[in-house]
């Protein structure tokens, strides 16, 4: 009985760890659209942001993976698709992440953002001839009406142009979810990210430097909002994130990261006095219904 006991508990600690860690992910990629939002303020540039946040987040995670003895180089086929998704589907998501924040509050981007689970779905059901179910149309219908709700009652901080350009986002990275997984399935999501960080600064430079957006900060303000963007709303919660899920499993970590968007919205209330409307509560809580849906 004090073996079964003991194992029980251990297991149990494992759950709660796993869970803490997913959560402090999804509280951690949550910082994004407040850091973005100051990033706008201090007069930076989409490119910018975005070059810096990848280039530092692919330091810091490729010296982890390389400590950890996890870092393992693509070739041929699967190096061109995994550099591809990086340097257009997450960098193109990415940018049009930044450019809704120029139109909604930090809350409401990412609530909207947080439908592209149900995207995938939906996606996976074409691409990959998954079955459709009731649960996954019961998913799309909940997620999509709880951003109808939001932006139909028009509370405010929604701008029907930041609407729209987000839920493109979340198609997007939708399509970068499923291309991935169909074309690298052999690949494990840690060594797809060591390349997808870099892809995506390099495709940040070379847009950057072309219509002339790059530049390189020169105030310490400004270094510290791209710093922690870099480290604390990327290469934390990427780290967290495969922790936890290693411990509680990819399904119950999809849920627990469900936790994201609810930490935006209180950050973008508490740190940016975010208006945050009934409206918008129940439309956020309809979107990570229909993600708990389709994820459980």
């Amino acid at each position: 009985m004090s073996d079964w006991l003991e194992t029980r508990n251990r297991f149990e600690t494992g759950d709660r760890l796993g869970i803490g860690l997913v959560a402090l992910s999804g509280l951690g990629f949550g910082t994004l659209a407040i850091f973005g939002k100051f990033a706008a303020a201090a007069g930076l540039s989409i490119p910018t942001v975005l070059f810096f946040r990848f280039f530092v987040a692919t330091i810091v995670v490729w010296s982890w993976l390389a400590l950890r003895g996890d870092l393992r180089l693509l070739s041929g086929r699967d190096l061109a698709v995994g550099l591809g998704l990086g340097g257009l589907g997450y960098a193109t998501m990415s940018s049009l992440y930044f450019l809704g924040l120029e139109y909604l509050t930090a809350g409401l981007t990412s609530i909207v953002l947080y439908t592209y689970p149900v995207f995938v779905v939906g996606l996976a059901i074409v691409a990959l001839d998954e079955p459709v179910t009731r649960r996954t149309v019961s998913a799309l219908v909940v997620a999509l009406t709880g951003v109808a709700l939001i932006t139909g009652a028009d509370p405010a901080g929604v701008d029907p142009r930041g609407v729209l350009i987000v839920l493109v986002a979340a198609v997007v990275y939708a399509t970068y979810i499923v291309v991935g997984r169909r074309a690298l399935n052999t690949v494990d999501s840690r060594t797809l990210t060591a390349h997808v960080l870099p892809a995506a600064a390099v495709s940040f430079l070379l847009v950057g430097t072309a219509t002339g957006q790059l530049s390189v900060p020169t105030e310490t303000a400004s270094w510290l909002i791209v710093g922690a963007i870099a480290v604390f709303a990327t290469a934390i919660p990427i780290f967290a994130f495969f922790a936890g899920m290693a411990r509680i499993g990819a399904s119950r970590a999809s849920i627990v990261s469900t936790f994201e968007p609810a930490g935006t919205l209180v950050l973008g209330a508490l740190v940016l006095g975010e208006p945050v409307t009934l409206v918008t509560v129940l439309g956020g809580t309809l979107v990570v219904t229909g993600v708990v849906l389709v994820e459980s």
